[in-house]
């Protein structure tokens, strides 16, 4: 139509406009992908009669929903911007004539949605300026994009970093720990095949750790000490106290901590045969020094087991021989046997006997006797019996020496040793062990029944001794002390026995009655009564010395027999 106006299409307003630009400048100040999205729904009506009924972004793969419109009806449009899977289209909203999901697409992909409605279908312009908006939204989320990566990989990076510094430091403590161990494990071998024994052992264990180092055997007394402070005189053992601490520490799996030490056990194959332990070793123990002491231990365990089998080996050897000399053997097999243990029978040689009350005369026993008879100088060969140790000597031994480190060996000094007179002859062994049998038991027998007694020393007891005849024995007995002996057996009384005590204290009332624990008017009628019932005088010279050899004779060659 001629002179007609064209038809008005709405632009929009200048104020919308400028808030936009500030939009547009507020998004891309902001890093965080949440309030960027949040700003552009706050902000759509500036584009137009729009309202954001709902804002997604695209985390791990997936759309999550960060903000919802009052009115909109959420899983209806959930369900409508998956099924886009990517695109723009559009969205029904009750209410709403129009709605559009519109993609938040940068260079890496899609961020997510924005879901806008409108009262009406928006003009050419007002459809410009949402694009416009959607764009500026879509870049400032990339930008924010960026930027989270970039922390994220700074992050990583970060974390990698100390990953890496916390492997090598670890690499570098297990390199350490490496080295220390095989330092343990090359010193041991060495300590091993040197053949050192417990010195070596505790040597070697005092430089690796720095603190002293003590072997004891499984009763307690010390063997090996390297390092200061030794106790002087090293304190004696309790057996009681011994024996639980040794089934405490035998409980655990590793070294235990006993006061101011720590301590193993030395135990192939289950029999404990002494300690090892660090001592001064306050608060906390680090893992190096357990270490050093369990391959201590170890190495100790293996060279013990060791000796302890050629020690039983050397034992069989020597017993074997020692029992065919006892019994009478040929001479040349002997002299040849004892050569190849490293024994020269030619020379004079003793028979000892050797017995201890507390102790069983078994293969650890016979052991015991061996090593202290060694300590002392002594060269022997040695057997047992079933309640004894017999050693046949080449030399007289001293009067203490074997008795004193067997005392320290055992633990006790309630032990008795006889020694025979000398040996000329390999034929001659058999009567000199019962010799040395006759020293022990009249040793048993005295006030002082503990220590050591020669054969030769015996006095009257030598005619008293093997190879006389009892039957003579025991008539001079029964004449002397006979009606004393039927005594006793009718009134369980112990009228020979305060007799020999009598004479074995040289008459004195006082240590009479004290080594029989009665009184002394207790003694006193004693005495009397065996006036009384024997018809001898103790006053008499004869009929005295006759009374003490005959208590003498029941008490030590008759065992005390009726």
């Amino acid at each position: 139509m001629a002179g007609s106006q064209p038809l008005a299409v709405p632009t929009p307003s200048a104020g919308g406009l400028h808030e936009l630009v500030l939009l547009s400048g507020a998004l891309f100040d902001t890093l965080d992908e949440v309030e960027i999205l949040r700003l552009a729904m706050d902000h759509v009506a500036a584009a137009g009669p729009y309202s954001a009924e709902a804002g997604y972004l695209r985390v791990d793969g997936d759309l999550v929903r960060c903000r919802r419109g009052r009115r909109a009806d959420a899983s209806a449009v959930d369900r409508r911007v998956r099924e886009l899977t990517g695109r723009d289209g559009p969205v029904t909203v009750p209410g709403k004539p129009w709605g559009r999901a519109l993609g938040l697409r940068g260079h890496e992909g899609l961020h997510g949605y924005l879901v806008v409605t409108s009262r009406s279908r928006p003009s050419e312009a007002e459809g410009s300026l949402l694009a416009t908006l959607v764009r500026h939204t879509a870049a400032a989320l990339s930008v924010a994009s960026a930027h989270r990566r970039r922390r994220e990989d700074a992050l990583e990076l970060h974390l990698l970093r100390e990953e890496r510094t916390a492997l090598q430091e670890q690499l570098v403590t297990v390199a350490a720990e490496l080295g220390y161990q095989r330092a343990v494990h090359a010193l041991m071998a060495d300590v091993a095949a040197s053949g050192g024994g417990e010195e070596a052992v505790t040597r070697a264990l005092h430089e690796l750790t720095g603190l002293p180092a003590l072997v004891e055997d499984r009763f307690g007394r010390l063997r090996s000490w390297t390092g200061p402070d030794r106790p002087d005189p090293y304190p004696e053992p309790d057996p009681v106290r011994r024996g639980e601490m040794l089934h405490a520490i035998a409980r655990e799996a590793g070294p235990v901590r006993i006061k101011d030490r720590l301590v193993t056990l030395i135990r192939p194959h289950g029999e404990v045969l002494g300690v090892l332990a660090l001592a001064g070793a306050r608060g906390e123990t680090d893992e190096h020094t357990v270490l050093a002491l369990e391959h201590a231990a170890t190495s100790l365990a293996l060279e013990l087991a060791h000796l302890r089998n050629l020690a039983e080996v050397e034992l069989r050897l020597h017993g074997e021989l020692v029992d065919d000399l006892l019994a009478g053997t040929d001479e040349a097999s002997a002299y040849a046997r004892a050569e190849a243990v490293g024994h020269d029978l030619h020379r004079s040689h003793y028979i000892i006997v050797v017995q201890w009350s507390n102790r069983t005369a078994d293969e650890s026993f016979a052991q015991t006797v061996g090593r202290a008879a060694a300590a002392v100088g002594m060269r022997s060969l040695l057997t047992r019996r079933s309640d004894h140790v017999v050693l046949v000597a080449d030399d007289r031994p001293d009067a203490s020496a074997l008795y004193e480190a067997l005392a320290r060996e055992t633990g006790t000094r309630s032990g008795t040793i006889g020694v025979s007179a000398p040996c000329e002859s390999l034929d001659a062994i058999p009567h000199r062990y019962q010799e040395a049998r006759r020293a022990l038991e009249v040793r048993r027998h005295s006030l002082e029944r503990y220590g050591t007694t020669f054969f030769d020393e015996l006095g009257l007891y030598r005619v008293l001794g093997p190879g006389n005849d009892y039957r003579e024995l025991e008539t001079f007995v029964h004449e002397w002390l006979g009606q004393l002996i039927d005594y006793d057996c009718r009134h369980h009384a112990a009228m020979v026995e305060t007799l020999s005590r009598y004479f074995d204290c040289g008459g004195n009332y006082d240590e009479t009655a004290e080594s029989l624990a009665i009184h002394r008017s207790t003694l006193r009628y004693r005495l009397k009564r065996i006036r009384d019932i024997s018809g001898n005088d103790l006053t008499n010279v004869e009929d005295r010395l006759n009374l003490q050899v005959a208590t003498r004779v029941w008490k030590i060659v008759l065992g005390g027999s009726g």
